[in-house]
């Protein structure tokens, strides 16, 4: 959970940098020059089809159906819908978007990725739809009293003075809530962009009246939403999904970056193979998170990554090997003294009842089992000059410390 906080924290950083900047621009959009006015209509469609082209080619449904719901917005403002709001119709599409987009925002952030054009996408497209349906149905039926109802304050407006309904600001908060709820579980990019977005489009809403600031949010919306994608993408190609660990491209591009002195420990599960056919690959994963969770704390500067399979990687940038050994002793003593509490039915993998029954003792009677891991270590030297060379020193090391029977650290 701890990691998953740290992630999200860091996810969100881009997309609020590209928030603090569309604070920044809006109260300057209108004294653009008359050579870039087209910026002011054009601007939020570009980069909302880009956002849109982007996803599409990623195949990253949570995302394009946000873009879409921004884009009902974008829409809505461009053909007069919302605006001024002195009429019955524009209050009522104001309001509808101002509950309507977080309560879709909150609802994506806790779907699964599936993609666009399959069955879940066409369920989405099929909600967003309903919902302008419905949005049009007061419209057409005049149904006058719920507009009225909606816009019924809940509180003394005082500073907090808004266009935005209070209910609708109620229904912004609450998604908030949900969303930073989803992206703290998940330490998710996309969810953290989504976040971010809400906010740009609850601020787009609340300058509603000042035309060219809300197409500045809407703007900022799809682009925070973009970078997420990208972002999250990067992380998908650079980090190995079940450890959490860098992956071996992320390794590969790591050596590339190494000056003339350094280390490298390859580490082993001990019977790995016989583990999984004794406890079954669920449990198997389980093994592998747990010494990727140890290997991530390893001292002495060392960077873990994720080889391959039940092997793991770990550098050591400017460590020699004799400085690099004490670090990989200690990992090597901590997994081997780690009682790992096999999950069983009443051990939810993410729930807090089942991160109290994980490691340690256990509980009294349940089954836990342990693992070792074997380690071969080398630096680079006259001989082995290159990390290829290193490698294969540090491999060649890692079989001699399974020759002399495993649970040990050779060089």
């Amino acid at each position: 959970m701890n990691d998953a906080l740290s992630r999200a924290g860091l996810a969100i950083v881009v997309p609020g940098a590209v928030l603090a900047a569309a604070f920044v621009a809006a109260p300057h959009a209108a004294a653009l020059p008359a050579s870039l006015a087209g910026l002011k209509l054009y601007g939020p469609w570009l980069a909302l089809g880009f956002g849109a082209a982007l996803t599409l080619a990623f195949n990253r449904g949570r995302a394009f159906f946000a873009l879409a719901a921004l884009a009902l917005a974008c829409a809505a403002f461009s053909l007069g819908w919302i605006g001024a709001l002195k009429t019955f119709p524009q209050r009522t599409v104001f309001a509808a978007l101002a509950i309507f987009v977080p309560f879709y925002f909150a609802l994506v952030a806790w779907l699964r990725e599936r993609g666009v054009f399959n069955a879940h996408g066409a369920n989405r497209a099929i909600i967003a739809a309903a919902l302008v349906a419905f949005t049009g149905w007061l419209v057409v039926e005049l149904k006058t009293e719920t507009t009225a109802w909606v816009y019924a304050p809940m509180w003394d407006a005082g500073w907090l003075a808004s266009p935005i309904p209070h209910l609708a600001l109620v229904a912004i908060a609450l998604a908030l809530l949900a969303i930073a709820g989803a992206t703290a579980a998940t330490g998710s990019p996309v969810d953290a962009g989504l976040a971010v977005a809400l906010l740009a489009f609850a601020v787009g809403l609340h300058r509603v009246g000042r035309p060219d600031e809300f197409a500045v949010f809407i703007a900022a919306a799809a682009a925070i939403l973009t970078v997420a994608v990208l972002k999250d993408t990067f992380r998908m190609a650079f980090r190995d999904e079940l450890t959490g660990l860098p992956s071996r491209r992320a390794l590969n591009e790591r050596l590339l970056t190494l000056g003339s002195r350094y280390t490298i420990a390859m580490v082993d599960v001990d019977h790995f193979k016989k583990f999984n056919d004794t406890h079954g690959h669920d449990v198997g994963d389980q093994v592998l998170r747990m010494v990727a969770s140890r290997m991530a704390r390893v001292g002495g500067g060392g960077k873990p990554f994720r080889y391959g399979g039940e092997e793991f990687t770990v550098l050591f940038p400017g460590k020699r090997l004799g400085e690099a050994l004490p670090h990989l002793e200690a990992l090597r003593a901590e997994i081997e003294g780690y009682r790992m509490q096999l999950r069983g039915k009443d051990r939810p993998a993410e729930s807090k009842a089942g991160r109290g029954k994980r490691g340690g003792r256990g509980s009294a009677g349940g089954r836990t089992v342990s693992v070792t891991v074997s380690i071969g270590v080398a630096e680079r030297s006259e001989r082995n000059d290159s990390t290829d060379a290193v490698i294969k020193a540090a491999d060649k090391a890692l079989y001699r410390a399974k020759q002399k029977g495993r649970n040990r650290v050779a060089r």
